[in-house]
């Protein structure tokens, strides 16, 4: 029974760190941006009497379902994370991490460019610090490959 527990001991100590750090940020985004992103979007939602209500209603469910399209995204980012950080069901774990990274590492410059082009507003790269998420999540899932350990 000791043996047992020092073998589970050992095997925790040998986890991948920033791979379970990036797992963790990936899925507290997912919940934030369901929860918390869909009750923002609620508050813009167009209400009756509005001037062209159905047009400004196709408008609206089109940026939700975008919004919840990235929700997915992170889900299925952090179902990927945890399969190969507790399962190892894939059989190139270290190519699905560097798409993974590739993959945020482009979702920032992305937001980061969008910022840019878009009109500003104090603190705007701040207030919309998403990339900084996105860049680090990027980071985190680059050195868990680089200390992946099959």
């Amino acid at each position: 029974m000791i043996h047992l527990q020092i073998n589970k001991f050992i095997s925790m100590k040998k986890q991948n760190v920033p791979l379970l750090l990036a797992l963790l940020l990936t899925s507290l985004a997912f919940f934030a941006h369901c929860i918390g992103g869909d009750i923002e979007l609620s508050m813009i939602r167009p209400s009756n009497g509005v001037d062209n209500l159905a047009e400004k209603q196709q408008i609206w469910t089109m940026a939700r379902s975008g919004w919840h399209w990235i929700s997915f995204d992170l889900l299925f980012a952090s179902i990927i994370l945890a399969l190969v950080s507790f399962n190892k069901t894939f059989k190139q774990p270290k190519t699905v991490l560097n798409l993974l990274t590739i993959y945020f590492f482009s979702y920032a410059i992305v937001w980061f460019f969008v910022i840019l082009i878009s009109p500003t507003f104090p603190g705007n790269f701040l207030k919309l610090g998403q990339w900084i998420l996105l860049l680090t999540i990027s980071a985190l899932i680059y050195f868990g490959a680089k200390k992946y350990e099959f």
